[in-house]
C-alpha cells in the first residue's frame, strides 16, 4: 500500500502508543516519517520498528527532543524541512498527564499540575501548528489532533485538568480548521478512549497497573461496552483515514470518538432491566 508515496508526516509523541502505532503505519503506507519524543531509548525502538516493516532507512527521521520548548519545535520543523523538502501531514499526538505530588484531585489539585498539563497538551500544540502552517500550507496538508473522551461532556474530577487540556483542543481543531481550510489545509481530530499504551506508566502507575486496569474495564459494560480495550493501531487506522483526503476531504473539523461504545452508556443503563426485574 503507497497511499501516502511522497507524502512526508510529522508526528509527535511517537516513542510509544497510538503515535508508535501511527508513524509505522503511515511509513508502511509510502510516508516519509519524523518521529520523535523525549525518550530516545524509545523512539529508537519506534525507528526500528519502521525499518523491519520494510520502509527505507532514509525514510525516517528520528528526533529526540522536548516538544514543550520553541527551540525543540524548532528543531522538529526545520529538520523535518532540511531532509524531505515538505510537510504535507501534521499529527499532533504528544500529550502528558501529571499527578499531583500530594496525592489530591478535583479541584484541590496544585496549580502546577495544571500549568504543566496545559503547555504540553495545548499550548505545544497551538505553537507548533503556527511554526508548520506555511508549509502545510504549500502543500495543501491535514492536521490530525489527538484528543480524548476525557473533554466530555462526563465529568472528569480524578484527571480534572488532562479533561479541560483536552476540552480546549477540541475548541482550537474546530477554530482551526475554519481558519485554514480557507488556504486549503483541513484539521480533524481523534477522541480515543481507553488504549493500552504506556500511558499509565509515564503518569506513574507501577509496572503492571495500567494492564490490571485495562483488563477490569474490558470486563465490565458499563465501561466498555464492546468488551475489549483499545489498541494504538486502532486509533493509528482512524487517523490514516483523516490524513487521507481522498477518504476524507469533506470532513472538516470533526472529531472521531473511537471508544468501543464507552460515552454512549449511562452507569443505570449498563446493567439488563430484565435481570434486574428478575432478581
Amino acid at each position: 500500500m503507497t497511499r501516502f508515496s511522497g507524502k512526508v508526516v510529522l508526528v509527535t509523541g511517537s516513542s510509544n502508543g497510538i503515535g508508535r502505532a501511527t508513524a509505522v503505519l503511515l511509513a508502511q503506507e509510502g510516508a516519509k516519517v519524523t518521529i520523535t519524543g523525549r525518550n530516545a531509548q524509545r523512539l529508537e525502538e519506534t525507528r526500528q520498528e519502521i525499518l523491519k516493516a520494510g520502509v527505507p532507512e532514509d525514510h525516517v527521521l528520528a528526533i529526540a527532543t522536548d516538544l514543550a520548548t520553541e527551540q525543540g519545535q524548532d528543531e522538529l520543523i526545520d529538520s523535518t524541512i532540511q531532509k524531505f523538502g515538505r510537510l504535507d501531514i501534521l499529527v499532533n499526538n504528544a500529550g502528558a498527564a501529571f499527578n499531583d505530588a500530594e496525592g489530591r484531585t478535583g479541584v484541590d489539585q496544585d496549580v502546577s499540575v495544571y500549568d504543566k498539563i496545559m503547555q504540553i497538551n495545548m499550548r505545544s500544540v497551538v505553537t507548533l501548528t503556527q511554526k508548520a502552517k506555511k508549509y502545510l500550507v504549500e502543500t495543501k496538508g491535514e492536521i490530525i489532533n489527538v484528543s480524548s473522551i476525557g473533554a466530555g461532556p462526563q465529568a472528569q474530577p480524578t484527571f480534572l485538568y488532562y479533561a479541560m487540556s483536552k476540552a480546549a483542543l477540541d475548541q482550537f481543531t474546530r477554530s482551526a480548521a475554519i481558519d485554514l481550510i480557507q488556504h486549503g489545509v483541513r484539521v480533524n481530530s481523534v477522541s480515543p478512549g481507553a488504549v493500552l499504551t504506556g500511558f499509565g506508566e509515564a503518569m506513574g502507575m507501577p509496572a503492571g497497573m495500567h494492564e490490571k486496569y485495562a483488563e477490569f474495564i474490558s470486563s465490565h459494560k458499563e465501561c466498555i461496552p464492546c468488551g475489549a480495550i483499545g489498541q494504538p493501531i486502532d486509533i493509528a487506522n482512524i487517523i490514516a483515514f483523516l490524513a487521507d483526503r481522498k477518504l476524507s476531504s469533506y470532513i472538516i473539523g470533526q472529531s472521531i470518538v473511537a471508544d468501543g461504545g464507552s460515552t454512549l452508556v449511562m452507569g443505570m443503563q449498563a446493567h439488563d432491566m430484565m435481570s434486574i426485574l428478575k432478581s
